[in-house]
């Protein structure tokens, strides 16, 4: 559970601490500051006189503002140890006209004793669904276990009414967290009534199934196995689907990962884990050595990483049941503070099993960013929140980071600076933190660069590279001699790819081409639609090839490869060489798409915050930039143009391939991993 609960140690004292703890917060000298200062206000909430407490914490959440401080005296107010006032206020903020005070209220309770008035207005907020629901259905759950027959009571009659059939889906899988036999036998009547249609009828069942089946796993007898999750994506060996919707760089890296840890004596068996479809089943054979590709069934649309809460007990279900039929795991290395980290930590709790945390500092770096430029203010936050659910995504990181057996971080320019400013982990002290760059497999780009220097010379194209010879030839005959700018990834707001295509279309159109690889043309997400619609206004698509701009959907990894190779080399009479790669993200953790690009050989343009001006040689390899401006990523484009067509050119591209063979080959990353995951599963080992 996660949770903004007082620290009880100690004897609870009557004084006026409150008062304190909510100066020192509204004086924070930053937002992420403010937001470290909320379990102090809430301890001193516990510790104080109600009667001066309650109704400091009440005008707090009143004044519009501070929001930020509003939401600390929600989660204090939820603290008060007084049985009349504090529920009573708590009640009306469930009902309150801020959403946003709603949702940290329902979030609040989840620590504070059951409150039977509170009862029908989470019901409602959990039939409603969202992320308020997801977090109603949380508190439920935590009473649940002190009081299940309320819980169960209020559910049941719920039910008993008249209600659409995704609230009733949404009533039956929070039933299914109450413990007890009534609640199996409600379940039970539900898989019964031949009146229920299929969806609530297998709702019923998973629930029903899911009730006390979760068992420990030993750990493995020879050999280790690692589970590595990530639920917003269809990983398969292939990579069939990179690019499409959140599948980008971090399936490409699970795959490529798994393949490498196998190639050490100890680890025997991987588990990379994703979404799947509701009919999705778990493949047999899994005690076999090798990598093993799992889904997790999954029913509705599918939804992107920042609306997939709701799916907290269904993944949570999905993943448990893949994890039986896994068998032993040792460790489950976990990348994010999302639902899927969230579920499986939880999991991983429950049965004993270690994680392994990639942490990199968000939301928090993009808290930082937009509080120092501005536009994320004190007085907005609470509707900002509301929308990308800052505050929790901030506890939660923290808790998986406390749970955690091992942090793994990547390298950043001044890490230790940020480390500790954004996320209070020290590196230099710390035994249990390892800085591991991502890296990424070599080989189907050197296939590539030769594939597409043989075809040059008169040799027959491969499939891939004649799927980009027909995008190319859509290109009036004027445009063929200009070379490519490239940009992978996908189709999502923080990416950039339609402010690249703004920037292109104002300064770059006479100077290049450009091909953007990535997104789901067909029938896009949310997401996807609206940069998509971005894109429209500034070059229709039916448009696009007479003027340069080229959209090719998601492709598969392979293909890719070929591509950028295509880019440095040129293809005669349709695309010239010494083209670019551009990664126009607002923020890169680290850039498995620019390694790859720098593989193959292109001068790169790459965001300066973040990590890759660890690697990225400003002025020889790259080009580094403030990509939150279109005017200095116009510049930054600009200047790699020159740089790739200067001389020099092939000595630098030979610098940049060597760099990262040498630094950031998969198999170097395999084996930092594979040292942490075996200190990890041996330290468990030595657990009684």
């Amino acid at each position: 559970m996660v949770s903004v609960a007082p620290q009880r140690e100690g004897t609870r004292r009557r004084h006026r601490s409150v008062a304190v703890a909510l100066k020192r917060l509204r004086n924070a000298p930053t937002i992420l500051a403010a937001l470290e200062r909320f379990d102090a206000v809430a301890t001193a909430a516990w510790r104080d006189d109600p009667e001066v407490s309650v109704p400091l914490l009440r005008d707090a959440i009143d004044d519009v503002s501070d929001q930020v401080t509003a939401l600390a005296a929600i989660h204090a107010l939820a603290a008060v140890p007084d049985p009349v006032t504090a529920p009573a206020a708590m009640l009306a903020l469930l009902q309150d006209w801020r959403p946003h005070v709603r949702e940290h209220a329902a979030w609040a309770l989840a620590t504070a004793p059951v409150e039977p008035l509170a009862l029908p207005h989470l019901v409602e907020m959990v039939c409603r669904g969202g992320f308020s629901g997801t977090l109603a259905q949380m508190t439920l759950e935590s009473w649940a276990k002190t009081a299940p027959t309320e819980v169960r009571l209020i559910l049941h009659g719920t039910l008993a009414m008249p209600r659409p059939e995704s609230q009733r889906l949404r009533l039956i899988d929070t039933l299914g967290l109450v413990p007890g036999r009534q609640a199996e036998r409600i379940l039970a009547a539900i898989v019964a009534d031949p009146l229920e249609g299929p969806a609530t009828t297998s709702a019923a069942e998973a629930a029903l199934a899911e009730l006390g089946a979760v068992n420990e796993p030993p750990a493995s007898a020879v050999g280790l196995t690692v589970a590595q999750l990530f639920l917003h994506a269809d990983i398969d060996p292939e990579l069939r689907h990179a690019g499409q919707g959140d599948t980008g760089g971090i399936a490409t890296l699970l795959v490529h990962l798994g393949d490498a840890l196998l190639a050490h004596e100890d680890v025997r068996r991987v588990l990379t884990i994703s979404r799947g479809r509701a009919d999705a089943t778990v493949p047999t054979g899994l005690d076999v050595p090798g990598h093993h590709f799992l889904p997790i069934p999954l029913s509705g649309p599918v939804r992107h990483t920042g609306n997939a809460w709701p799916l907290r007990v269904a993944a949570r279900r999905g993943l448990a049941q893949v994890l039986r039929a896994a068998g032993p795991v040792d460790v489950i290395h976990l990348r994010m503070a999302d639902v899927g980290s969230w579920v499986a930590a939880e999991l991983a709790s429950t049965l004993g099993i270690p994680t392994v945390l990639t942490m990199a500092p968000d939301p928090h770096a993009l808290i930082a960013s937009r509080d120092a430029a501005g536009t994320l203010t004190r007085a907005e936050f609470g509707e900002v929140d509301a929308a990308e659910h800052l505050v929790f995504r901030v506890r939660l990181l923290r808790q998986l980071a406390e749970q955690a057996a091992h942090v793994v971080v990547f390298p950043r320019e001044n890490l230790e600076r940020d480390l500790r400013r954004l996320l209070h982990l020290d590196t230099e002290t710390s035994a249990r933190v390892t800085v591991v760059p991502e890296g990424i497999e070599a080989a189907p780009v050197d296939r590539a660069l030769a594939a597409v220097a043989a075809a040059n010379v008169g040799a027959r194209p491969a499939a891939e590279l004649a799927e980009l010879d027909a995008l190319l030839e859509a290109l009036p005959a004027e445009r063929r001699t200009l070379p490519l700018a490239v940009t992978v990834g996908r189709l999502h707001p923080v990416k950039g790819m339609a402010t690249l295509v703004e920037v292109w279309d104002a300064v770059l159109r006479d100077r290049c081409n450009l091909l953007v690889v990535g997104g789901d043309l067909d029938e896009p997400n949310d997401d996807e639609a609206a940069q998509l619609a971005r894109i429209d206004t500034v070059v229709e698509r039916a448009a696009g090839p007479a003027q340069g701009l080229l959209l090719a959907g998601h492709r598969p990894n392979g293909t890719v490869a070929t591509w950028l190779a295509a880019a440095l080399l040129g293809r005669p009479g349709l695309a010239a060489p010494h083209g670019v790669y551009v990664s126009a993200s607002l923020k890169e953790e680290f850039g498995i798409a620019i390694l790859e690009a720098m593989a193959a050989g292109l001068v790169v343009v790459a965001p300066r915050a973040g990590g890759p001006a660890t690697y990225v040689d400003d002025g020889a390899t790259g080009v580094l930039a403030d990509t939150t401006d279109p005017d200095r990523l116009a510049a930054a484009v600009g200047r790699a143009l020159d740089l790739a067509a200067s001389p020099g050119a092939d000595d630098r591209a030979a610098a940049a391939r060597a760099l990262v063979r040498d630094r950031f080959g998969i198999d170097t990353m395999a084996a930092a991993l594979a040292e942490v995951y075996r200190e990890v599963a041996a330290a468990r080992r030595a657990v009684p």
